[in-house]
């Protein structure tokens, strides 16, 4: 069971000269910090091996001009989370868990005052937002062949036009995550109702069928709750047993400071499911295994060479768009069923890959680039006055 004591000495036999990475999450009145603690407890350990101080630190505890802070270490053999001081971090890696959070103004500040400071680099400063990240890749004509026609849902005749090109729709919340609030249109003129809109809930779908667009245009406004939309050109994804599947590509920088695949796993769709998230009801599968059924083993290989390459011209045109540095981020890929790669979604907090060798390099993969940018920072010229 975990628990959390209180100890002066937490963060005992520290070496000034050692790097510091402190994990950002928001301060929670009930549990102290909020976010996903055994992952947390995961970084501080692989941290530990590859010789870095890790500790968590709540955004109310993060004071710019202080040399120590108030953060919480892991003790694994007693399984508790041990309140103390810390060195001021050389890397902050923000893994604050809700947008809402994100977006408080202390919170921003706090974040952009990180971005201002040249003693400490943040890692992925903020969430993605869809559509940002669709007008960051339309900019470059080498990542515009794999995005699907997507536009801002505004007005009911704007999603009527987009209806006359397209005959399948997915609807997703500009600010969504884990497949939460996505709907899917399909538009069958043969049909007495035309209109069928099915709507994500946990584990399964509703259906509703509408007879006209003002009557589907009322429903989607109910279901969206005034949350902000887009809707985007569905795809025919490539399927395995009837079932739809897509690609979820790991991506971050390497000790070289470049970035890399750290992994690539396959999620399907739940039988009853309109997307292929696990917490909706999707499940984990092997991505050559379920290529290899849809295209052959020949051309499932040449597939996944292109998808690899297609994710990391993907990641850097994100990082131009972004104007940021980044350190990784995860991403939607699906394979239509002509063999067409399509991206969908970037997440700038990577949830956590079941697959064991994905996960063990997705926390070394941190420190490495964290190492690369120590080094770089000493390479650096230091700058002097007349």
């Amino acid at each position: 069971m975990e628990t959390v004591v209180q100890g002066e000495n937490a963060a005992l036999n520290i070496q000034a000269s050692r790097p510091v990475l402190a994990i950002l999450t928001i301060e929670d009145d009930i549990q102290l910090f909020r976010g996903n603690r055994s992952n947390f407890a995961d970084l501080i350990m692989t941290g530990r091996e590859h010789g870095f101080i890790v500790y968590v630190l709540a955004v109310r505890d993060l004071k710019l001009r202080r040399k120590q802070l108030d953060g919480f270490g892991y003790e694994e053999k007693t399984d508790t989370w041990v309140l103390g001081k810390f060195p001021f971090p050389d890397f902050i890696y923000n893994r604050i868990p809700l947008r809402e959070d994100e977006l408080q103004p202390g919170v921003r500040q706090k974040i952009i005052s990180c971005l201002k400071d040249p003693r400490v680099t943040l890692f992925n400063p903020s969430f993605f937002n869809k559509w940002s990240l669709f007008k960051w890749l339309r900019q470059s004509p080498t990542t515009r062949p794999y995005i699907p026609s997507t536009r801002r849902m505004l007005t009911r005749e704007g999603l009527g036009k987009m209806m006359v090109k397209h005959r399948f729709l997915y609807l997703k919340p500009v600010s969504g995550k884990a497949g939460k609030g996505i709907m899917a249109i399909q538009v069958r003129p043969e049909k007495t109702l035309p209109y069928r809109l099915k709507i994500q809930a946990d584990r399964k779908s509703i259906t509703y069928n509408c007879g006209t667009i003002s009557s589907l245009w009322t429903r989607i406004k109910k279901e969206s709750s005034g949350e902000r939309y887009i809707a985007q050109q569905g795809i025919r994804l490539a399927s395995y047993n009837d079932r739809s599947f897509d690609l979820r590509a790991l991506v971050q920088k390497n000790q070289l400071g470049e970035w890399e695949i750290s992994g690539i796993g396959a999620r399907v769709a739940g039988s009853a499911s309109i997307t292929t998230h696990v917490p909706r009801g999707g499940s984990i599968d092997d991505p050559e295994k379920l290529l290899s059924s849809a295209f052959g083993e020949e051309e499932a290989h040449k597939l996944l060479v292109k998808i690899r390459r297609t994710a990391l011209i993907i990641a850097r045109q994100i990082e131009r768009g972004a104007r940021h540095k980044l350190a990784e981020m995860s991403m939607d890929l699906g394979v239509d069923q002509q063999g067409s790669v399509w991206f969908f979604e970037a997440n700038a907090k990577p949830m956590k890959f079941d697959e064991p060798d994905i996960r063990k390099r997705s926390l070394e993969r941190i420190f490495q680039y964290s190492q690369y940018v120590l080094k770089s920072k000493k390479k650096r010229p230091v700058r002097t006055g007349d």
